[in-house]
């Protein structure tokens, strides 16, 4: 009774974010193992010059300043080659020239060449999330971004542009929202993609209080901008795929509308229980969680805090703002590493297959990092060595703070943990190269193979700073295989598909999806590592029900996989 009554204390004195803390376990000592990955910041030499403009840059007068954007991984012409897609936001007095949303295509030489004007996509405004997916099977996959204010559907022609149709669509919204994390999903199997769309807060400039004019609004006794607590909470929504390009509102049918009210953040489906149909996950923060747990007829039980993926291992509401979806542990599971505020430990949760989660950020020695604010995550293995690893970007979201708390830099690192095995990571900043200790305020990040040369390269998306593009300079000879899906009767993206890949006596689980991280969309490839082994067994989930295997599949190539067909010849990429 004690304890409840101080967190209802702390509540009413509290910071507008969540107030959950954790003491950093303590830091062993250095594995000494060698670590083969090294990254470095080739954004400049690569042409990604402009900034992404969020808000002023010596205070947040308004939690939408402080948010963020996301960006994306996209094969947008189908050349084989990935391009990138970066959200930006604008500023109160109104964007610089030039500020927009930017498409830039890959010239397949390292470098990139901006085609957003050509492409239909200059847009400004508070861009937030971002999720790609084939909505319409036509084989170019589209873009769904979110924003505070109206959300936009932008459809693929195949010839190089985009048409904006969310008004044809049926997704413009009568009143503005603040749309945040979102997916393409095909909940219902019936080989079309719906939508997710988490919604943040209630949020108008016109009935916005001012910096440090209540307790929500205050941080460490610092004025700060104020929320998300005191603000109302978002309505999350799920939209039905037609087949005839447009989609319903089924919210309220499909039993999302039943879930606990949240501040939600970024979104990610994925089949978690291994039963054969989508579920969703949101991040969620200053709120719990969120799992909607998919019942095969259309609707949704949302069971976030009985399988334990929507509070702390102490019961508590944090900061959950981004989501990595992998397999750490090598145990054929899809588990979740979710970041926080600073002064709390980002979790990861593992999965016993049925969707039952255990919080492993102890065991994991995850723990030991709490002095960032963190943002976009991944479980990705970054090194080939078939141990997946844990990547996240951090930043912070009061620029004002570090002026009189000095531990609370606005710019700090990103973070990497290198897999030990056994379920054990340690981490690495400045071991890892330039291109992760370099300090920075950064929020989206995506993870892909923009070089196609076998190892993951990282996407990060810096507030009023051009965006990073890290390079994996990747030493060594461990082996890799990428294997890219293409669905006939399930989504033609092969979005929630479930994948196996079993080498050297291991086997790694991933899953394809429409956004994680935070805000933020991979590279659809899924790409293993595989340390020593020459061949792969591989295991094919697809979204519609179809169980495949292809065996002693050769290492170090793409392999493109159609449901019901078998191998194809791959698009820009030649067998290695």
């Amino acid at each position: 009774m004690g304890a409840a009554l101080s967190v209802q204390a702390d509540r009413v004195l509290a910071q507008g974010v969540s107030t959950h803390t954790a003491k950093p376990l303590p830091r062993p000592a250095p594995s000494g193992r060698p670590f083969n990955a090294h990254f470095i910041d080739v954004a400049a030499p690569a042409g990604l010059h402009a900034p992404v403009i969020y808000g002023d840059l010596d205070i947040k007068k308004y939690i939408v300043e402080s948010t963020g954007c996301g960006c994306a991984f996209i094969d947008y012409d189908n050349d084989g080659w990935m391009d990138l897609f970066v959200l930006s936001g604008t500023r109160l007095g109104g964007a610089p020239e030039g500020t927009t949303n930017r498409l830039y295509k890959n010239n397949r030489d390292g470098t990139f060449t901006d085609v957003t004007d050509k492409a239909g996509l200059r847009a400004i405004g508070w861009a937030c999330g971002v999720c790609v997916g084939d909505y319409n099977n036509d084989g170019f996959d589209d873009i769904f971004c979110t924003n505070f204010g109206q959300n936009t559907l932008y459809r693929n022609n195949g010839d190089g542009t985009f048409t904006d149709v969310t008004k044809a669509a049926g997704l413009w919204n009568d009143q503005p929202r603040f749309g945040a994390g979102c997916t393409f999903v095909d909940y219902n199997r019936d080989g079309r993609l719906d939508l997710f769309v988490s919604n943040y807060v209630r949020f108008s400039f016109e009935n916005a209080a001012a910096p440090g004019e209540n307790p929500n609004c205050r941080w460490k006794g610092v004025p700060v901008e104020c929320g998300p607590r005191g603000l109302g909470t978002g309505k999350h929504s799920l939209y039905r795929n037609n087949g005839d390009g447009t989609f319903t509102d089924v919210t309220q049918q499909a039993g999302i509308s039943k879930g606990t009210p949240t501040y939600g953040m970024t979104v990610v489906a994925a089949d978690f229980d291994e039963d054969g149909w989508q579920d969703i996950y949101v991040a969620c923060d200053s709120t719990s969680s969120l799992l909607f747990m998919n019942n095969h007829d259309g609707t949704f039980r949302e069971e976030g805090v009985i399988r334990g993926v929507a509070l702390s291992d102490d019961g508590m509401e944090q900061a959950g703002m981004g989501v990595g979806v992998g397999d750490y542990d090598l145990d054929g599971h899809l588990d979740i590493f979710k970041t926080h505020f600073a002064d709390d430990a980002n979790i990861l949760y593992h999965n016993d297959g049925k969707a039952n989660f255990e919080d492993a950020t102890g065991s994991s020695r995850l723990g030991m990092e709490t002095r960032y604010v963190c943002w976009g995550a991944g479980i990705v293995d970054l090194d080939n060595d078939g141990l997946p690893d844990l990547f996240m970007v951090t930043g912070h979201v009061y620029p004002q703070v570090e002026k009189t708390l000095t531990q609370y830099p606005f710019k700090t690192p990103r973070a990497l943990f290198r897999n030990l095995g056994k379920g054990v990571f340690e981490e690495l900043i400045k071991e890892a190269g330039t291109g992760v200790a370099a300090a920075h305020c950064s929020r989206g990040c995506a993870f892909g193979d923009f070089d196609n040369d076998g190892d993951i390269d990282i996407l990060i998306v810096n507030l009023n700073e051009p965006p990073s593009l890290l390079r994996n300079d990747l030493s060594g000879k461990a082996n890799w295989i990428k294997v890219k899906l293409e669905g006939t009767k399930s989504n033609r993206s092969a979005i929630g598909a479930r994948v196996l890949a079993h080498y050297g006596g291991k086997t790694q689980a991933q899953a394809v999806l429409s956004q994680s991280s935070f805000y933020s969309c991979n590279d659809p490839r899924l790409h293993f590592g595989v340390g020593n082994s020459a061949s792969a067994d591989i295991d094919v989930y697809w979204p519609n029900g179809l169980h495949e295997t292809f065996k002693q599949l050769s290492c170090n190539q793409l392999v493109t996989l159609k449901e019901g067909m078998g191998q194809l010849a791959n698009r820009g990429w030649s067998k290695a």
